[in-house]
């Protein structure tokens, strides 16, 4: 077992993520005559818990089975049908999870969550306490979009996404992402074992096309969307392992610290909460471009954005909304919430105004609300 690998056995908070690729093998009827994911899953999740460790699923799979339940011949385009499958698929999915549970003697609890759910800081928070008393209660909550209402999620969003998310939610040190491949391939096909820097390891390669994992018909995500779950799970501060799920044994193997997938680790300056929340999970209403005197003070000594650097505002938004800050090239330097609204940035622009009593002159986004890449 490598140093960089130890810490996985040392976990004690545990999101496993699961996708419909692999869950769409098997028919749920077809459980009898062989062992199904879910009971394969059951299985390790019942390990972990023996090794006193607590576990949260993300599972995909219930516009899959849905579909498949209504006579779709494929994965629908349309957005009503897309519904139509999660409303169907869902009780399936549950169903099938509850009754490879129950074999293991563990109950399990069904949350279904929206994006606007966890970029509302009061409804996070409800769900942040949710998800701590069924895991005090001794159950594995089993989280899915809720794609039966979210249009957005379902056009937009996966559940990689979703699962970084609840990372830092359930306060996480490791996330699994149990994929269809043995991890990050390099140029060559080979499996990458670890990675350090995802910017200059991990992203060349889903650039060149050479990742390994193509979307498939039946989910949405592919390698792309892992590596972004991966960034933003280790910036919060947990390890994450991309690993084949049709492998014997694999969730056991990477908790025994064995070379069993991909290793994204931790970042060593991982985000604070609130500004991972900002970062990642707020979806940006508008843009504010800087100078090249702001843009070199922000990106070097992490300045609060103020407006007498303001070259240009973009969009509609009010105070509290996340905008990206950019600069003169059009470069995202980072994303922040606004002290003002867009009407009131476009006048403020430029100038020393002060935005109310006790700022600081012409503050637009304060520092310890602005997150710089």
């Amino acid at each position: 077992m490598s140093d960089s690998r130890a810490a996985l056995r040392a976990a004690r908070r545990v999101v496993v993520k699961i996708g419909s690729s692999t869950l769409a093998t098997d028919e749920p009827s077809a459980h009898a005559r062989r062992e199904s994911p879910y009971d394969r899953l059951a299985r390790a999740v019942h390990a972990l818990r023996q090794d006193g460790k607590l576990v949260v699923l993300v599972s995909s799979g219930a516009i899959a089975l849905g579909a498949r339940k209504l006579g779709y011949r494929a994965r629908p385009k349309e957005m009503a049908k897309l519904q139509a499958s999660a409303s169907a698929g869902q009780s399936l999915l549950m169903r099938a999870y509850e009754e490879a549970f129950d074999r293991v003697k563990i109950p399990v609890a069904q949350v279904l969550l929206t994006h606007a759910d966890l970029a509302d800081r009061v409804r996070a928070n409800n769900a942040r306490a949710a998800l701590s008393a069924l895991l005090d209660a001794g159950a594995v909550p089993i989280l899915n979009e809720n794609d039966a209402v979210a249009i957005e999620e379902i056009k937009f969003g996966d559940n990689d996404e979703l699962s970084a998310m609840v990372t830092p939610l359930v306060a996480a040190d490791v996330l699994v992402l149990l994929s269809d491949v043995a991890g990050l391939l390099d140029a060559s096909g080979e499996r990458v074992s670890v990675v350090r820097d995802i910017a200059a390891e991990a992203v060349p390669l889903i650039r060149s096309g050479r990742s390994g994992l193509k979307k498939s018909g039946v989910g949405t995500g592919g390698m792309a969307s892992k590596i972004e779950a991966a960034r933003r799970a280790t910036l919060a501060g947990a390890h994450v392992v991309i690993a084949d799920a049709g492998k014997k044994d694999v969730v056991g193997r990477i908790f025994a610290g064995e070379d069993e997938g991909t290793l994204f680790l931790a970042a060593t300056r991982r985000l604070p909460a609130k500004k991972h929340w900002i970062a990642f999970t707020l979806r940006p209403r508008g843009d504010v471009w800087l100078d090249a005197g702001a843009s070199a003070a922000v990106r070097s000594k992490g300045t609060s954005v103020l407006a007498v650097g303001v070259a240009g505002v973009r969009g509609d938004f009010r105070e509290g909304d996340s905008v990206r800050v950019l600069a003169l090239d059009g470069t995202e330097i980072g994303r922040g919430l606004a002290r003002c609204s867009s009407t009131d940035a476009v006048l403020l622009a430029g100038r020393r105004d002060r935005l109310g009593p006790g700022d600081e002159p012409g503050v637009l986004i304060h520092r310890d609300e602005l997150v710089v890449w």
